[in-house]
């Protein structure tokens, strides 16, 4: 009997010092914890935390009105992502030059999102974002692909490769930078993705009279100028122009399309450094 009655005073100590061990174990939780074997005391309740209120896509007043143009502007940036993808598999199939007229139409849709979204007042951060990734797809996935589909039989595929790769690469960087840096209403900093691939596009659209390896060469050029520090005037002041500016490339665009539309690019190309070097002396 007193051996007995010892036995469970000493399980009684232990489950007590095992008890013991595991309370406060867990310094986020405001009970102890029960050792195995010992009975969950339910009463016991966890520390409550405030939950973090989601914070609204659509800043301002929720109205019916903004809601319809939100919705809209959204579906813009959405229909330039599902012509990214149509452009890629369209490309797989060898038809590049539909795929090209894909990308144009990514680009429109990319401007429209953007002017709708300032003009109907539902600009907001969500947008930006969305903008910003359907970009990636439509112009630094997209594009690139297309543009390997049209020269992988007429230059050598690792170089054809490398040159997509390269713009692949820096339209991502040159999007996450642009997404960092403060903006400036005159000039871009490096060439944007949505001209390089409306450029590229273009390029592969009307086919341009060049071989192969001058084309490649061009497109890594292209990649290089996204991701330079060179200024790059924004097409709003490109417009404002005096009107004899445009005389040259209208008459040869008439003539000549695509050595005007090679010559265009150059020129635009070399403007940057030419700015850039003004700025430095100024």
């Amino acid at each position: 009997m007193s051996r007995r009655n010892n036995s469970e005073t000493s399980r009684a100590a232990t489950a007590t010092r095992a008890e013991v061990l595991y309370t406060g174990s867990d310094p986020g939780l405001n009970h102890t914890i029960p050792a195995p074997g010992v009975p969950l005391d339910t009463s016991a309740t966890f520390e409550e935390k405030p939950v973090p209120a989601p914070i609204p896509l659509l800043p301002g007043a929720h109205t019916m009105a903004r809601r319809a143009s939100f919705a809209l502007v959204n579906a813009c940036t959405l229909s330039s992502l599902g012509l990214g993808l149509l452009a890629i598999f369209l490309a797989m199939e060898g038809e590049s030059q539909i795929a090209a007229a894909c990308l144009v139409a990514c680009v429109v849709f990319d401007g429209l999102d953007g002017a709708l979204a300032r003009k109907l007042g539902v600009a907001s951060p969500f947008g930006a974002q969305m903008d910003s990734l359907a970009d990636m797809c439509s112009f630094g996935l997209a594009a690139p692909v297309v543009v390997y589909a049209s020269l992988v039989h007429s230059v050598p595929k690792p170089a054809a490769a490398l040159a997509c790769a390269l713009v692949a690469a820096c339209a991502a960087i040159r999007l996450a930078r642009f997404n960092v840096s403060p903006k400036d209403g005159r000039f871009f900093c490096g060439v944007p993705t949505t001209m390089a691939a409306a450029v590229l596009a273009l390029a592969v659209l009307i086919g341009l009279p060049l071989p192969g390896m001058a084309v490649l060469a061009g497109v890594a050029l292209l990649a290089f100028a996204m991701v330079s520090s060179f200024p790059y005037a924004k097409l709003a002041r490109i417009v404002k122009l005096p009107p004899w500016f445009w005389l040259l490339p209208v008459v040869g665009a008439l003539m000549q399309p695509r050595m005007t539309f090679v010559l265009v690019v150059a020129t635009y190309l070399v403007s940057g450094p030419i700015l850039w070097v003004r700025a430095r002396r100024a």
